[in-house]
């Protein structure tokens, strides 16, 4: 992983789209720390959008359809919940800046959620940001059980309906393995991205 900008305390939002487009994306230390600085990974995690796998068991409970789906119903609902500590990680790295900064992609239309609502309240969701034929995944989170996997699965059928040609999640982990997601060399990675960059499609 390599931080190639210095550390700063505010985030463009044409900067943020240019840094997406180039494989860039920002993080913080932790949700207290002012600061920001900016990741591009040696590795970089994708799930290939033909290939995603659900797991038999949650087939069964997206049968069951448990939650009302929602799309950009929620923001700032969304991101407080993926910043919020739960039992899975004591600790994001949502801060102050990254809150203000896709916020504000949220209201110029390159930032997305996908919620699950159950009796009027928010049970999970996750939220990205969209350029060109590209979803860059940010975070997710669970209040009820399998809400943010339902998301998940919501978001690949909407990706896959509308034209969409990449779903980067940044990293990879032993859940997002589970539904598909490969580490991709960085040269690749960015062969990928500068295809998904050419033409555009609505999220």
């Amino acid at each position: 992983m390599t931080r190639p900008f210095a550390p700063g305390y505010r985030i463009p939002p044409d900067l943020l789209l240019r840094a997406y487009a180039t494989g860039v994306f920002p993080m913080a230390e932790h949700a207290d720390d002012p600061e920001v600085f900016w990741v591009r990974p040696e590795t970089r995690g994708v799930i290939p959008l033909d290939k995603f796998h659900v797991p038999r068991s949650l087939k069964k409970v997206m049968r069951q359809e448990p939650y009302e789906i929602r799309y950009d119903f929620d923001f700032s609902g969304v991101i407080a919940a993926c910043a919020e500590p739960s039992a899975d990680r004591q600790d994001t790295w949502i801060n102050a800046p990254i809150r203000e900064a896709y916020t504000a992609l949220f209201e110029r239309g390159h930032c997305h959620t996908v919620e699950a609502w159950r009796e009027g309240r928010l049970s999970g969701g996750l939220y990205g940001v969209t350029l060109g034929r590209a979803f860059f995944g940010e975070s997710m989170f669970s209040r009820e059980a399998n809400a943010s996997k339902v998301c998940l699965v919501h978001l690949v059928d909407r990706l896959n309906a509308r034209g969409f040609v990449l779903l980067d999640t940044q990293f990879t982990t032993p859940h997002l393995k589970r539904f598909g997601a490969v580490d991709l060399p960085r040269r690749h990675y960015e062969r990928l991205l500068a295809e998904a960059l050419e033409g555009d499609v609505a999220f």
